[in-house]
């Protein structure tokens, strides 16, 4: 199995995952492209998921970390706030954290994990 096996951080507010890998790339990509619609488009997501997304963060911290502007003669467009800005780049260092401090424990998972697994998730039900 050559597949780097990885911790995945995720921040819980209540049952609300305030922020975790997808909407850290989320928010990478609005910053990237000034819009949720062209953020959404590359990451091959609806936009109304990826507004959904934006959302539940917007609403899981003290304040919003995308603001947006509604469409007209210069088109709408979405930016991370400072506070979004601080939020992405306080994740991020956390993430770094918890990769290193559990390389050593990761990788002993590795050596247990079975080689010839599909590398994608199966969406099969559980047998009855």
């Amino acid at each position: 199995m050559n597949e780097p096996v990885q911790p995945r951080l995720r921040v819980l507010l209540g049952q609300a995952i305030a922020i975790g890998p997808g909407k850290a790339d989320l928010l990478r990509y609005i910053r990237a492209h000034g819009s949720i619609s062209a953020a959404a488009r590359a990451m091959n997501m609806s936009y109304r998921r990826a507004w959904l997304l934006v959302d539940t963060m917007n609403h899981c911290f003290v304040g919003s970390l995308v603001s947006t502007a509604t469409g007209g003669s210069h088109g709408g467009g979405a930016q991370l706030t400072a506070l979004g800005e601080d939020i992405l780049t306080r994740y991020e260092a956390m993430e770094t954290k918890a990769i290193a401090a559990l390389a050593e424990d990761m990788e002993s998972f590795r050596l247990l994990m079975n080689p010839l697994a599909p590398s994608q998730e199966s969406h099969e039900k559980p047998p009855a």
